[in-house]
């Protein structure tokens, strides 16, 4: 199947914008309208916090503490996505125990909108992951894996779309390639595809097609590799045209705010990631005057 058509014959309706002065600055004033996105990356069932004697992370974390935080965010601004960019299962025994099930209910019960699939969300096949979506009332994102001929089919969208404040808002997922880090019988017939091509694919259609105001990519490729050819978080954002920012995971990567790269059109996208274990939640506020001209702040807030 052509990565086209496997994106238009398995996607949900959504919308998109031009880049219009996206920038990471101070605005609180700039703009007539708030969008506030919060993430997570590679929390790898960490439901509880790191204990007082933890050398490194002490109290840090815990699904409650993130939880406090996320509603006191939402309650500031309503107008709030919750996004995670995978790796949610495997590091604890509370996955060992309950297969992902604990995760995802509690996912749901802090309203999470979105999340992309990471290599460690096969530790359980493709028979695992399936098991635990329905207790899932979040969107799964994946644009190049495609699940025609596996037992998930159906129940992953290439991208959705997100109507927030009258504004629409495009989410795509991006995964890292599954061969040499998860072993064949796990992901069995998941076909990897090209993540650049499909990339550009997704968000021209939510651009184009969809009219989408925002783009967001939830990427599981890793910020950044010394091999160049290695696909990364900022090779992609180089290589895109109207995504204007890339929520990362798989390399554990702890920035303290969005770093701007220049897209393929000389544009500026917004790369982040938070790290791991769910210690920190990235905040990134966009801002939208009666244009729809864009300019944002962002920070990572440890939990």
């Amino acid at each position: 199947m052509k990565r086209r058509d496997f994106i238009r014959n398995t996607a949900a309706t959504s919308t998109l914008l031009t880049l219009g002065g996206l920038g990471l600055e101070s605005c609180s004033s700039f703009g007539q309208k708030k969008v506030t996105i919060l993430h997570t990356n590679d929390v790898h069932s960490h439901i509880e916090p790191f204990p007082s004697s933890h050398s490194r992370w002490a109290n840090l974390g815990g699904v409650a503490r993130r939880a406090d935080l996320v509603a006191k965010i939402r309650n500031e601004n309503p107008n709030t996505l919750l996004l995670d960019a995978g790796d949610i299962f495997q590091g604890t025994p509370y996955f060992n125990f309950y297969g992902g099930e604990l995760e995802f209910k509690l996912m749901s019960k802090l309203k999470y909108d979105a999340a992309t699939i990471g290599n460690h969300d096969f530790d359980n096949g493709v028979e695992g992951l399936l098991a635990q979506i329905p207790h899932a009332s979040f969107d799964l994102l994946s644009a190049n894996y495609n699940f025609s001929n596996t037992m998930l089919d159906g129940f992953v969208k290439p991208y959705k779309v997100y109507e927030v404040d009258g504004l629409k808002v495009g989410i795509y997922g991006i995964g890292i390639e599954l061969d040499g880090l998860v072993l064949k019988k796990m992901y069995k017939e998941t076909q990897y595809l090209n993540p650049y091509e499909l990339a550009l694919d997704s968000e021209r259609i939510l651009k184009e097609e969809e009219n989408c105001d925002l783009i967001i990519c939830l990427s599981h490729l890793g910020y950044t590799y010394q091999n160049p050819e290695r696909p990364s978080d900022t090779q992609l954002a180089q290589r895109t045209e109207h995504t204007h920012l890339i929520i990362g995971g798989h390399t554990h990567t702890f920035l303290d705010k969005p770093e701007v790269r220049t897209n393929k059109l000389g544009n500026p996208v917004l790369v982040n990631q938070v790290g791991c274990f769910g210690i920190h939640l990235g905040r990134i506020d966009f801002y939208f005057d009666s244009k729809k001209n864009i300019s944002s702040q962002g920070v990572s807030i440890k939990v």
